[in-house]
């Protein structure tokens, strides 16, 4: 179902923050990852969504291995509104403790331990997203 991060080589990662919460995500290298890479430095508001904190960004990409349901940790890119999502638990979409998408997304990156953290982030939080 998910991804294998533990076989994953990154060459590149971004740091999000937001609320106090700051955490490294491991890009994958794929198309995604690339075009949000190449618009970085970023900042955007934060909404909330469950357990879910997504924000528009000026990026347009179509799905690309697109799926609903997601890994704890997961960030991923949502084509409907142009933004990027972290996961760390449900959402109202999940059907038990997964992580689940309103509709498809494609999964570029993961925060390898502490995307929970991001529970305390409210919305309406500024987010920024910048190179490591």
């Amino acid at each position: 179902m998910g991804i294998n991060w533990k076989a994953v080589a990154s060459d590149y990662s971004m740091r999000v923050t937001a609320g106090g919460v700051s955490h490294v995500v491991r890009l994958l290298p794929n198309a995604t990852a690339r075009a949000i890479w190449n618009a970085l430095p970023l900042e955007a508001r934060g909404n909330r969504w469950g357990d879910e904190l997504y924000f528009s960004v000026p990026v347009e990409m179509e799905e690309s291995q697109a799926q609903e349901v997601v890994e704890v940790g997961d960030v991923a890119y949502w084509p409907p509104g142009s933004a990027i999502c972290v996961f760390w638990g449900p959402t109202p979409a999940s059907e038990g403790k997964e992580p689940r998408a309103a509709s498809p997304v494609t999964v570029f990156g993961h925060i390898d331990s502490g995307a929970a953290d991001f529970a305390a982030v409210s919305s309406s939080a500024t987010v920024k997203l910048e190179r490591v």
